[in-house]
């Protein structure tokens, strides 16, 4: 049975799979048999919308980055503002970002579950690119 270590970056308030639960920023939690679980109770599955909305993988002490990261460049590149379409372009052009974009949407662009547990390296890569800053804010 393989455990993988999550961390909360953000206040985990939804509806788990055990019921309304309300975990706070930086809490820790494990994923086992691929759901995330806390004090033995399973929340949600490890893929699913709650994990990347809520959780981190910190298996390597990165999590709290990687969760805002992955939170800033889903903000930066959903924003409808002038620069939408020149982000969209520098994203399909990328190969670092082209290998977090699920193959089976070739028209579109969807984030893979690769995306939400990649390396910081990465992500602060697709961040830069789009022009979001190392705060997660996006820069002017």
């Amino acid at each position: 049975m393989e455990r993988v270590q999550y961390i909360a970056a953000r206040r985990a308030r939804f509806n788990a799979i055990c019921g309304p639960v309300n975990i706070p920023y930086g809490a820790t939690v494990e994923a086992v048999d691929g759901f995330l679980e806390r004090d033995g109770l399973r929340l949600c599955a490890a893929t699913s919308e709650s994990a990347h909305k809520y959780f981190a993988r910190d298996s390597d002490g990165h999590g709290l980055e990687r969760g805002k990261l992955t939170a800033a460049i889903i903000a930066a590149v959903s924003k409808r503002d002038k620069g939408h379409g020149e982000r969209w372009a520098k994203l399909w052009a990328d190969p670092v970002a082209c290998r977090y974009r699920r193959a089976d949407h070739a028209d579109f662009w969807v984030w893979s579950h690769d995306f939400f547990e990649a390396p910081v390296e990465d992500l602060r890569h697709i961040a830069a690119l789009i022009g979001v800053g190392a705060k997660g804010a996006r820069r002017r």
